[in-house]
């Protein structure tokens, strides 16, 4: 059985150079604390059974069926090139809205829905790698840690048009 929660939509687009705060669902994938826009999440949800998909892309992990509709699930961890979680350790779901539909992110833990100051915003650093500066559109400085805001788009697109 899952328990689900859908997220209210009341922040306004990533427009560059905007000065409105917003709200991100976030997330940690192992050591890392990323967040996504609130308007692009449709639901976060418990661990749901996944049926493999043959031929599909390393980090696809299967195929889910949420209400009568199937979506894609994407192993964050295999994105990230981070070890595969322990034996007995369920991922939550985070289904994002995309231009082909939804999608499931596959995430350790499932965190809180934050307001940010646009004023904490910055560009993704320039001396990361180049597969790691196209996930991250961001970086909002928080009191104690860091959140990469995840580039959702460009995330999927990348992995699914290989």
């Amino acid at each position: 059985m899952s328990t689900m929660t859908t997220l209210e939509t009341t922040s306004t687009g990533h427009d560059e150079g905007a000065t409105l705060n917003r709200q991100y669902a976030t997330f940690s994938i192992g050591p890392l604390f990323f967040g996504i826009e609130v308007r692009q999440v449709q639901e976060v949800l418990r661990y749901l059974e996944l049926t493999p998909m043959p031929l599909a892309p390393d980090v696809v992990e299967g195929l889910m069926n949420l209400r009568g509709q199937i979506v894609t699930a994407v192993d964050m961890r295999r994105m990230l090139g981070l070890p595969k979680r322990k034996t007995g350790e369920a991922a939550m779901n985070i289904v994002v809205r995309s231009e082909d539909g939804l999608v499931s992110l596959l995430v350790d833990e499932i965190e809180d829905v934050i307001d940010v100051e646009a004023g904490n915003y910055e560009q993704a650093p320039a001396g990361l790698p180049r597969e790691q500066r196209e996930m991250i559109a961001g970086v909002y400085k928080l009191e104690g840690r860091l959140l990469l805001v995840l580039a959702t788009d460009r995330v999927l697109q990348a992995n699914f048009c290989k």
